[in-house]
């Protein structure tokens, strides 16, 4: 049985710590000016009171840097030459005080990397070894347009474990059957009652009504595509641009990456890294050609991706969750949510 339980904030920082034996907890922290998420073990305090990370979550079941393989070009080695795979941890891992817009990103995130034609094996295993505790966005921010994309301050979308900042206390009501489980193993809150979760859905309505900014969509899916690729607004739209590749790094549905070989002395490693689209080299062929090479073209594609390429493939959205990091801190005030509204009445 699904389940709803009480917790005082003391008891819930407790009732985590229960968890560090066989689940590594990992909980919003503040260092320096800025949130992130860091093992609840390294003894730092958490706080549950923040309003975002800079850097989304993604990190956590998509490292910004990955081993994939390992290899040796000693002679003297008896696997010399041989390519293996890097050893990975794949412990449980709970994210707690996750937004929903980060957790909804993940689940579009997947359609990319596990779908009927491909599964990426070290996505998938990191993504499902991960429980997600999201905290509910009383305060949402000016920039954020979650409800006009799917999400919501409240949002459930990707979430196991919805967690309601209730001033003295916490509501931390399960959603999935790995939510179930994970509050299972914490000692035993009390069971909320009706005025309690009444509260929690007076707060959640009341934090929808604050999102101010209302984003149209509902147009893209019916542009032909060579009509929005042609438009005569991308200029505008990239003459302030700095390629400097804030957006892609900040946003939680970019999935972009890039493999290289890295070798000290006679060891090597196969990584792959996150890329950019708005980077020049991210396109450039090995014959030198650069398909992408000015910087309108790298703005252009970058939300045809999200806004067109992706709403035609998939059928599922668009590929933006509407956490506003983008919005935020790009350093010339590009917006995305100027853009969609160009794209969406062209």
């Amino acid at each position: 049985m699904i389940s709803s339980k009480v917790y005082s904030k003391d008891k819930w920082i407790e009732a985590l710590k229960g968890l560090g034996d066989d689940t590594k907890v990992l909980v919003p922290v503040k260092d320096g000016d800025f949130h992130n998420f860091v093992p609840l073990a390294s003894g730092k305090q958490p706080d549950f009171g923040f309003t975002n990370t800079r850097l989304s979550a993604k990190s956590l079941v998509f490292p910004q840097s990955e081993r994939m393989f390992e290899y040796s070009l000693d002679e003297n080695d008896e696997d010399v030459g041989i390519v293996k795979e890097s050893p990975k941890d794949y412990s449980p891992q709970a994210v707690v005080g996750i937004r929903p817009c980060d957790a909804h990103a993940c689940q579009i995130v997947r359609l990319n990397f596990d779908n009927p034609e491909y599964r990426d094996p070290w996505w998938v295993r990191h993504f499902e070894s991960t429980t997600f505790v999201g905290l509910g966005c009383i305060e949402p921010c000016p920039t954020c347009f979650c409800t006009s994309v799917g999400g919501g301050p409240f949002g459930e979308n990707g979430l196991d474990v919805m967690l309601v900042d209730l001033e003295d206390r916490f509501l931390a009501k399960a959603l999935t059957e790995k939510g179930e489980t994970l509050l299972l193993k914490m000692p035993a809150g009390s069971d909320a009652d009706d005025k309690t979760l009444k509260a929690a859905d007076d707060l959640a309505a009341a934090a929808s009504e604050k999102i101010a900014s209302d984003v149209h969509t509902d147009k893209l899916k019916d542009k032909v595509i060579n009509d929005l690729f042609d438009a005569d607004f991308w200029e505008d739209v990239s003459f302030a641009c700095l390629n400097c590749g804030a957006c892609t790094y900040l946003c939680p549905t970019c999935w972009c990456f890039d493999i290289q070989d890295e070798v000290q002395g006679k060891q090597g490693d196969r990584m792959r890294n996150w890329d950019s689209c708005m980077f020049p080299l991210f396109t450039l062929h090995g014959s030198g050609h650069n398909p992408r090479d000015q910087k309108v073209q790298r703005v252009r594609q970058r939300f045809m991706h999200k806004l067109k390429y992706y709403v035609d493939k998939y059928e599922n959205g668009v590929q933006c969750s509407g956490c506003g990091r983008c919005v935020r801190y790009c350093p010339v005030n590009i917006d995305i949510r100027e853009v969609v509204e160009k794209m969406n009445g062209f």
